[in-house]
């Protein structure tokens, strides 16, 4: 009877649980090692996209796809973009767009997976101190609350700061030159209708001048905004904007926006008071590493790139139902492993070639003008 390694899973996020649930349902056993002490510790975000190839495959294999139609919003898929006079050049209609890639609350969608886990599977709390490897390819975990196992298979699904990725890469994510400043409305139909209608069922955009406004529709009558700035590295430690001071922070921001749309600017100025400032950071495009075994990757610790491949979820669940099928199904998990890391590589060098031209494109002297050419190159395509 074949046996199944001891696997160590670092990370509770939807590519972690992901991972943990297709293997589960294979008979393959692992456990989840989550730094937070809960579920809602942390904000895990607003919305995304969840793409039938990648993200709602590997839903599909997890067995959870009517739990995915349950919290699925596919009036949500609309887009609008407006020039920063807040002139209307695009518009698809969320009801009418004519893919499949509905929205989803990231919080609903990580509960849908930590749901379909038996318990004990995710150990909360467990903040990875270090990792030292063995002779025989095994490696210990030691966790900040002082607990010690050792595991056959260690997969780092712990992000862009990867405590795992270091086993098997020097590489370390470098800044973008873009930092987002994340911005919100609650009950937006009611206590903000002029947001509402602006942005609609979907996702909005301003861009010019290196800078723009980004908009989404989330659940529950929240919208998000995504103030993107091209920046020095230093401006988010600098103190110039004090989310710890609102109002003034929500002004600074605004002043970086003179001269466009009032209409545009209150999505800022009429905001609420939880602001985060989140520099964007990648990995090299085509980022790689020498097989080693007990140890791989999956996700933002493999392939972080920019937001504007619209890939960074359904990248990482992708990953997590190939490995998880590789293991369960190879009668050599390391040679699955293997083969595993290389079909990953080159998706994903794809992916973040894409990202890195689109970031830099959308946030330059011309962003205004590549955006709205892409959005009717995409509509025509799928029209």
């Amino acid at each position: 009877m074949k046996k199944s390694p001891r696997i160590a899973i670092v990370g509770g996020g939807p590519g972690g649980l992901a991972l943990a649930r297709i293997l589960h349902l294979r008979g393959v056993s692992a456990t989840v090692f989550e730094r937070d002490a809960t579920s809602i510790q942390r904000s895990q975000g607003g919305s995304l996209d969840l793409h039938a190839d990648t993200g709602q495959h590997a839903l599909r294999l997890a067995g959870l796809e009517d739990e995915f139609l349950g919290i699925a919003r596919y009036e949500d898929q609309g887009t609008r973009l407006f020039d920063r006079d807040g002139v209307l050049h695009f518009e698809e209609e969320g009801e009418a767009a004519d893919f499949d890639r509905p929205e989803v609350d990231r919080t609903a969608l990580r509960q849908i997976l930590l749901d379909s886990l038996p318990p004990g599977v995710v150990r909360w709390g467990h903040r990875l101190h270090a990792i030292a490897p063995h002779d025989d390819g095994t490696n210990a975990l030691r966790f900040e609350n002082g607990q010690a196992a050792t595991f056959d298979l260690v997969v780092g699904a712990d992000g862009t700061r990867s405590r795992v990725r270091p086993l098997v890469s020097d590489a370390v994510p470098v800044y973008s030159g873009i930092s987002f400043v994340s911005l919100g409305f609650d009950d937006v139909d009611l206590q903000h209708p002029e947001i509402a209608q602006l942005v609609r069922h979907g996702m909005l955009f301003a861009m010019g001048e290196n800078r723009g406004l980004i908009a989404h529709r989330d659940a529950n009558a929240h919208v998000g905004v995504y103030v993107a700035l091209r920046v020095p590295e230093d401006w988010v430690s600098s103190g110039i904007i004090d989310i710890n001071r609102p109002s003034d922070a929500r002004e600074k921001l605004a002043g970086y926006f003179a001269g466009w749309s009032p209409n545009l600017v209150a999505m800022i100025r009429e905001s609420g008071d939880r602001i985060a400032i989140l520099p964007l950071h990648a990995l090299p495009v085509g980022h790689r590493w020498e097989n080693r075994p007990g140890v791989t990757l999956l996700g933002d610790a493999a392939h972080v790139m920019s937001p504007f491949s619209g890939e960074g979820v359904n990248l990482a669940m992708i990953d997590a139902a190939d490995l998880a099928v590789a293991i369960a199904d190879a009668e050599d998990w390391r040679s699955a492993i293997l083969k595993y890391e290389e079909a990953m590589f080159t998706r994903a060098e794809v992916a973040a070639a894409g990202a890195a031209e689109a970031i830099e494109s959308a946030f330059s002297d011309d962003g205004f003008e590549y955006l709205l050419k892409h959005m009717r190159s995409r509509h025509e395509v799928q029209r």
